[in-house]
């Protein structure tokens, strides 16, 4: 008896070691794509990605002054030559990088009044220039010349003394014109001098000095052999200081784009306007045509409030996370457009933002009969589930008809923010309904540029006793038609 409870002891000690043994990751992608995403990135929806560099000096064109001007673009060779003399090369704009006015802590509380739940700072873009004190980067980085400080870190330490949002980095694996880089190119990537000697160096002492929850990797430029990225992230995800936390995104080497890492961003402003079966992020600009500073930009060079929310509830509804892109000035202003921008996308979330953090896709993203109506779902406290209708447009005759929703005697329709009554609405012929918004006054409307009802006892996905599931069939960016199937 004595020991076969000993035994017994024996089996329970045993599986409770192996229910907390520690997961390790092999460097190699099927590996490396088989851990699970942390959880507060799906859940935060929504951050705020920051472009600044030696490019935020001359602020002209775009944040590839420097590969323009050497390429010949028209417009950067005449700025050049309209404004700098002939022997002025791209290392004398970082002198004039002087950052004065830049206040990490006014940043922090500005990034917080937007709604963000997560930032991405540019640590090194293309050209090269460190905003950290790189070790491997002489004279080269923001504490050897221009502002003479640790940019990276000054932010790192105001976010985290002041917010509760996540740290995130960018980082630029390739360097358009450092010689390492040009010549082992010029082997066919067959050295790997650029990678050992400055790649790595800097995204490991970015991960150990500054513990960032995420790393956005770009400028891939090169095969996966060269890079040899799965090495890192084993690293990154065994043994480094946020191997619990931390997220990747998909840019870690010529072809890994969209096939590889945490999640996907695919292309600059990828917006499929569909659900995509692997999580997903639209990183996308406030400008049009660039994530620097530039001087030259004119009001319409802006997107307004409402087609930021448009874009935002279009990405979470099909799924993805929106990273918003603003690009501060040399002297370390974010300008007041881009100001305002931030502070009404935290208006709208500080009245609307259950439908947005922490939301699932529902069996459909936008309506089958009105456009410019977006679907987020989220379970409640009392377990049942709660779709969230994201309205862009105003109803003008009063009437909302949406042809998604199938509703119960026991639906009921409310406005987030609204205090008034619950929205009366009447069934369709066979599915949908029609919602009958009320006369409300400018003054007691819960938020200006889009609202969101909040549609509870729906109908379950239930048809003649066989569980149904809903996949998305595109019909452009409006109007969807969900395909039934039964199991």
């Amino acid at each position: 008896m004595h020991s076969c409870a000993l035994l017994c002891l024996c089996i329970l000690f045993a599986l409770a070691l192996t229910a907390h043994a520690v997961v390790r990751y092999d460097p190699n992608w099927a590996s490396i794509d088989s851990r699970p995403l942390p959880t507060w990135y799906d859940e935060a929806k929504f951050g705020i990605f920051i472009h600044w560099g030696v490019f935020s000096v001359p602020s002209f064109h775009s944040e590839w002054f420097w590969n323009n001007w050497v390429t010949g673009n028209k417009e950067v060779v005449q700025f050049m030559e309209k404004n700098y003399p002939p022997d002025f090369a791209y290392a004398d704009f970082a002198s004039k990088f002087t950052a004065e006015f830049y206040d990490p802590n006014q940043w922090a509380d500005l990034f917080k009044a937007s709604g963000a739940k997560y930032i991405v700072l540019t640590s090194k873009h293309h050209e090269g220039f460190t905003n950290w004190n790189s070790s491997v980067s002489f004279n080269w980085n923001s504490m050897d010349v221009g502002p003479k400080r640790n940019l990276v870190g000054d932010l790192a330490t105001a976010l985290r003394a002041r917010t509760d949002l996540h740290f995130g980095l960018y980082h630029s694996l390739f360097e358009w014109y450092n010689p390492m880089y040009l010549n082992d190119q010029k082997n066919g990537y067959k050295t790997r001098d650029f990678v050992l000697r400055k790649t790595m160096p800097e995204l490991y002492e970015l991960v150990n000095y500054f513990r960032p929850d995420v790393i956005w990797s770009d400028g891939d430029a090169g095969p996966d052999a060269y890079w040899n990225s799965t090495e890192f992230l084993a690293w990154l995800y065994n043994d480094s200081p946020v191997k619990d936390t931390v997220v990747i995104n998909d840019r870690w080497c010529s072809g890994c784009s969209c096939h590889h890492g945490g999640y996907y961003t695919c292309s600059d402003r990828y917006n499929p306007g569909v659900l995509q079966k692997h999580k997903w992020e639209n990183c996308m600009t406030i400008d049009r045509s660039s994530w620097g500073y530039r001087r030259e930009a004119t009001l319409s060079s802006f997107l307004n409030i409402e087609q930021l929310i448009e874009t935002l509830a279009e990405t979470v509804s099909c799924g993805g996370n929106l990273l918003m892109n603003v690009g501060p000035s040399h002297e370390g202003r974010i300008v007041p457009v881009f100001e305002e921008r931030l502070r009404q996308m935290g208006q709208w979330l500080d009245v609307n933002g259950e439908s947005i953090y922490a939301s699932k896709p529902w069996s459909h993203q936008n309506d089958t009969i009105t456009k410019k109506v977006w679907y987020t779902s989220k379970t409640q406290t009392d377990g049942k589930m709660a779709v969230y209708a994201i309205v862009l447009v105003w109803p003008m005759d009063g009437t909302l008809a949406l042809g998604a929703p199938m509703t119960t005697l026991n639906t009921t329709v409310t406005m987030l923010g609204y205090v008034g009554a619950a929205f009366k609405w009447a069934p369709m012929s066979g599915s949908g309904m029609n919602v009958m918004f009320p006369a409300i006054s400018p003054n007691q409307l819960p938020s200006t540029w889009a609202w969101v009802l909040k549609l509870e006892n729906l109908a379950s996905m239930q048809s003649s006793g066989k569980r149904l599931t809903w996949s998305y069939r595109s019909r452009g960016r409006a109007g969807g038609q969900p395909a039934v199937q039964n199991l």
